[in-house]
């Protein structure tokens, strides 16, 4: 490990050097590339530099125990350095697990009413209002992109980007079958239902993905929007829809106020998919990612249950279980998710000693 450690310090350094230099910094790319990089070993590097700190302050201290006026007062000290050591040595274990490339990035996320018909739709509704009162609680901002009502409620389909640092670590085990028991308000004779609604997380593709996306394999159609746009929504064609013929993905975008954004957002959003579909098939090809991932990420993996009745909230993947459903349908999922992160690094770390 401390090879490891000493190699990820002299990459550091080096990157802070090559940062000074005139023709790093004319060079935008390469600045963004080798900025991107230190941000991501900071974390490795301050802990490692606390690290090698507590190690001498323990070798200086077990010289002082052999000082009979300092000896009781050290082997004191020592008792606290070692357990400090010893939580840094957990720190750097996690720290050093791969990280996901795709972490930092921004999500778009799918919402859609599945089986239970208008109480599908209206759970769909709820799923939006929990993920994005935890966006806000986060900090982020989420933009809706594409929507269609339910005709009881909430949503037949939502779509919307999630943007804010790490979002995708926090939001990729989101991916799944959600299903909800509960007394529906649709039925009248009081019997308790289940319902699913279905969601889908990708990373946002930025800047630094290269997707060649050839214009010939695109058809774009251009509609009337009945999004909530604002003033000129329903008076104008502003509405588009991207078929990416080699793959048929269809791509939809009518909340924003042109057909020139719709057009930009619903591009982007392509760019994601067909990035996504591509991370898929390098993951198959590897095969080594699927044994240790928390779920599959495919939309009929069922993944949580919500029972309104009992008040609790479980994840099948985990074996999670809180009965404050409440507040989890409030936004409070931080406890849900950091369960999940623990897992996740727990596998990952008995991958890497594998």
């Amino acid at each position: 490990m401390i090879d490891r450690l000493e190699a990820t310090l002299e990459r550091y350094n080096y990157l802070q050097e090559e940062l000074t230099k005139t023709e790093i910094l004319s060079d935008i790319k390469k600045t963004r590339e080798y900025s991107k990089e230190v941000s991501e070993l900071e974390d490795i590097v301050n802990c490692y530099k606390k690290y090698k700190k507590v190690l001498n302050e323990i070798t200086d201290t077990k010289e002082m125990i052999k000082d009979p006026d300092l000896g009781e007062m050290a082997k004191e000290e020592l008792k606290t350095l070692e357990e400090e050591k010893e939580q840094l040595d957990k720190e750097l274990e996690i720290l050093l697990i791969p990280k996901d490339p795709n972490d930092n990035k921004n999500i778009i996320m799918e919402i859609r009413g599945a089986a239970g018909g208008d109480e599908a739709n209206i759970f769909a509704g709820d799923l939006f209002r929990m993920y994005t009162r935890y966006a806000e609680k986060q900090g982020f901002t989420y933009n809706v992109y594409n929507s269609i009502d339910g005709t009881a409620g909430g949503f037949s389909q939502i779509e919307l980007v999630i943007r804010g640092k790490g979002v995708y670590s926090k939001l990729k085990y989101e991916s799944g079958s959600h299903r909800v028991q509960r007394v529906p308000v649709t039925e009248s004779n009081g019997r308790l239902q289940t319902s699913t609604a279905t969601v889908l997380v990708m990373p946002e593709a930025d800047d630094d993905v290269e997707i060649e996306i050839n214009q010939n394999d695109l058809r774009i159609d251009i509609y009337r929007s009945s999004g909530c746009g604002g003033q000129g929504v329903n008076t104008t064609d502003s509405a588009v829809r991207i078929t990416h013929l080699p793959t048929g993905l269809v791509v939809t975008c009518q909340n924003e106020r042109s057909q020139i954004q719709n057009k930009e957002q619903a591009m982007k959003v392509l760019k994601s998919r067909l990035y996504e579909l591509q991370e898929q098939e390098r993951a198959e090809k590897e095969g080594n990612e699927r044994r240790s991932k928390i779920g599959t990420g495919d939309r009929a993996e069922k993944i949580r249950t919500y029972n309104y009745p009992q008040n609790r909230v479980t994840d099948h993947r985990i074996g999670y279980t809180t009965n404050s459903l409440d507040r989890v349908m409030d936004g409070a999922l931080d406890d849900i998710i950091l369960a999940l992160q623990q897992e996740d690094q727990k596998r990952k770390l008995q991958g890497t000693e594998e």
